[in-house]
Parts: C-alpha cells; structure tokens; sequence
C-alpha cells in the first residue's frame, strides 16, 4: 500500500514539473531511454547537466562583470551553449530565460541581460531543488517503479 502511494506521489510530483512550465517533453524522452541495464540514466543525464551548466554559469557572471565593455558575442555564444544542454534536459522554463537572454545579447541590452541572468538563475535554482526531490523520491521507490509514465 505504501509503495502504490509513493508511486502515486512520484507520477504527481512529475507531473506538476509540467504543470509548472519547469520541463517539457524531453524529460520524457529521456526517461524513455533509461531501461533495467541503466537505471539511473535520468538522474545521471541531470547530474552532468548541472555540473556543466554551474561552470557556464560562472563564465556567464565573470563576462558581466566587464561593467565598462560587455563582450555580447562571448555571452551569446555562452548562453548558446547553455541553452543547448537546457534544452537536451527538458528544462523548459530555463531554456525560455536563455532564449531571452539572448536576445538581449542581439539588441546589446545590458540592462535586459543583467535582470533576465538574475530570473534564470532563479528558475535553474528551482527546477534544480524540485528535480532533487524528485529523484530522492524515485530512489526510495526503486528503479523498475519509476518506469511508471504519468504525462
């Protein structure tokens, strides 16, 4: 009774992922190629991406700190980056701010390019916490549960 409420927990904090905007069909496809042989391929795909995503993140900062000269091609080239592993994750609400980004990189708007970094920090500190529950919970439950689709 308590591993059928667990998974019940698990399929609705997933999908309130979705109902949040936080990640898109990605994350499904995702989970679609995780199997017995690798279970934790999900977590293990998130994992690499916030390692990777935390070091761009530091060289986006240190390239707007350059308060006399923003060097817009290096942040739009960054972010690019960003945007593209964002992307291979599903995480739709981080990839949107990215996208924004990025286009204040095109209009060189220093301001747009200082409040939008400051919002998608926000929604990658989010979606990094609510993922971190997420998984903790598919953990607890084991992985031939968590093959349980609830989008």
């Amino acid at each position: 009774m308590e591993r059928n409420q667990s998974r019940r927990q698990l399929a609705s904090m997933k999908q309130s992922l979705f109902d949040q905007g936080l990640l898109d069909e990605q994350f499904i496809q995702l989970e679609e190629l995780q199997d017995d042989a690798n279970p934790n391929f999900v977590e293990e795909i998130v994992t690499l991406y916030y390692r990777d995503s935390s070091r761009l993140i530091s060289s986006i900062e240190l390239a707007l700190k350059e308060r006399n000269y923003l060097d817009f091609n290096k942040l739009d080239t960054l972010m690019h980056q960003f945007t593209g592993s964002s992307s291979s994750i599903g995480a739709k609400k981080v990839k949107a701010e990215c996208n924004l980004f990025r286009e204040y990189c095109r209009t060189g708007n220093n301001e747009g390019c200082m409040k939008c970094f400051q919002q998608l920090k926000i929604e990658y500190v989010s979606l990094r916490k609510k993922l971190e529950a997420y998984f903790q919970l598919a953990r607890q439950i084991g992985p031939s549960e968590v093959t349980c689709r609830s989008k």
